[in-house]
């Protein structure tokens, strides 16, 4: 049987709620489901998230959706949710639309299955390259990315343009992952256009999220050869990325240098170059499509909220004062700047859902029976939206949700933008630090001005981002006064620290 199950005894490959859900029936699912089709009636190929956060608000807590003869369980209540993030009793699943990647990142760390050694391997040697001292080394590349994308903000105001938020942060982020992680820069600021890798990830990304929505892969053969095309893409700028390193000799103990050159420190194992290429391309893509999707949002809701951002902005003046460069230190004492981008991140978290199985046969909630391997996608975007948790205006974008005294009163496991558990992910101090970091920035430089006809709408590609934002600017006069000194600051939890205390989170 080899050839039919994982490592664990589990069958591979996708496994529909009817095999794992013995009380299926009890979970309701939308009305009028068609035979052969499913739950698709008023659903759509291109919003399948924000149509599932439809469906929660009318069938509750826990519900289901099929869609052809594959059976979906989603669990979005926070008690359900809570129970889910169990580690003794629950584990990560690798569910359909990231498994979908499995061809371009294969077991790297966002993709690899339970059982596949080489996430422990490549967890434990890249861990320290996010230590508070990796960190703090990588805070000088940040600093140096911004000021390109502020130095192209600049010649768009001057020229009267409005900017393309979307694409100008896609540019950031991607530039700041590869210099800080890989000692690569890719031009983007340089570009009239995407970069290639960026066209190419995206290209995969949507890929994965129609083989979702399409009941025989075979459908798409069209797009399973520009996905062959965009796969091979990634693949080569990564392999010249490490030839260049090998043939270079070793960078400034960056991410490649401990993926290319450190042992793990228990086993002496290493990562294979296969792996090395897969964590390459995991951190490429991840570690920019979910911090550029929340710096937009946050860049929106700024704009729409112009209390709020003369709040932040006020705060960025009073803790940085005239210092021209903010040290690593100072970026984790904005803590109203991190609460506007906790709050953003709550309302559309870029990575808006995770899936959980069940480690051995356990009862969801002490009313749902689960099967080993039965599994089930939290739906992250609606959890945040709980009214149980957020109140009855849980839709309204208020960053002093996540006030010190607010933030102790919500039970755990109720914010849950990077995952949860061992899986969760492990850059999200990284992307913490350079989204606070950047809006800190922004805000001392500009005034956001949006066109009042503008209507969120956000785009899905596995990830989320806001579609078509464009926002004009206006440049601030100079800063004046000192900073202030941090035993003057409001009591909070530092920037850089979960908003949910406790180790739940």
């Amino acid at each position: 049987m080899a050839e039919t199950t994982t490592g664990t005894g589990l069958p591979k490959g996708f496994r529909s709620a009817e095999q794992g859900w013995p009380e299926l029936f009890r979970i309701p699912h939308p009305p009028h489901r068609l035979p052969l089709l499913g739950d698709v009636l008023g659903a759509s190929r291109r919003t399948p998230l924000q149509d599932s956060l439809r469906f929660a608000r009318e069938l509750g807590p826990i519900f289901r959706r099929r869609a052809f003869d594959r059976e979906f369980v989603f669990v979005w209540g926070s008690e359900l949710a809570a129970d889910m993030a169990d580690e003794a009793r629950f584990a990560k699943h690798v569910g359909l639309g990231v498994a979908n990647l499995r061809p371009v990142a294969g077991d790297g760390l966002f993709t690899a299955y339970n059982h596949e050694p080489n996430w422990q391997l490549a967890h434990d040697v890249l861990a320290p390259g996010f230590s508070r001292e990796a960190m703090a080394g990588y805070h000088p590349m940040m600093l140096a990315v911004a000021d390109r994308l502020m130095d192209h903000w600049d010649r768009a105001l001057t020229a009267g343009r409005s900017v393309d938020v979307p694409g100008d942060m896609t540019k950031l982020t991607l530039e700041t992952i590869a210099r800080t992680g890989f000692g690569h820069d890719f031009g983007s600021f340089e570009r009239s256009r995407p970069h290639p890798f960026v066209s190419a990830m995206v290209g995969t990304l949507s890929y994965a999220q129609r083989l979702n929505t399409v009941p025989w892969p075979f459908l798409l053969r069209r797009a399973a050869r520009r996905n062959d095309a965009d796969i091979a893409h990634l693949n080569d700028t990564v392999d010249d990325l490490v030839r260049a390193r090998i043939a270079d000799g070793p960078g400034e103990g960056d991410l490649l240098d401990r993926m290319l050159g450190t042992s793990h420190p228990e086993t002496g194992e290493r990562l294979s170059a296969e792996n090395v290429r897969r964590q390459v391309i995991t951190f490429l893509v991840a570690g920019h499509e979910t911090t550029s999707g929340a710096l937009s949002f946050a860049l929106h809701y700024l704009s729409r909220h112009p209390d709020v951002a003369a709040r932040a902005r006020a705060e960025v003046d009073r803790v940085w004062g005239p210092t021209a460069t903010p040290g690593y230190d100072q970026v984790a004492r904005l803590r109203y700047v991190r609460r506007v981008l906790d709050e953003a991140l709550r309302l559309w978290p870029t990575a808006p859902a995770f899936a959980r199985e069940a480690r051995e046969d356990t009862v969801l909630g002490g009313a749902h029976p689960m099967r080993r391997g039965a599994w089930a996608l939290v739906l992250t975007a609606m959890l945040h939206r709980d009214p149980e948790v957020w109140g009855a205006d849980a839709e309204r974008f208020d960053p002093d949700r996540f006030d010190p005294k607010a933030v102790r009163t919500r039970a755990p496991h109720t914010f849950k933008p990077f995952g949860t558990g061992a899986r969760a992910c492990i850059g999200r101090q990284f992307a913490l630090h350079e989204a606070t970091l950047v809006l800190g920035l922004l805000l001392r430089r500009y005034e956001f001005r949006s066109d009042p006809a503008y209507r969120l709408r956000v785009t899905e590609r596995l990830t989320l981002m806001p579609e078509g934002l464009r926002l004009n600017l206006e440049r601030r006069a100079a800063v004046p006064g000192p900073a202030v000194p941090p035993a003057a600051e409001e009591d909070a939890p530092s920037a850089l620290g979960c908003p949910v205390r406790g180790t739940a989170d």
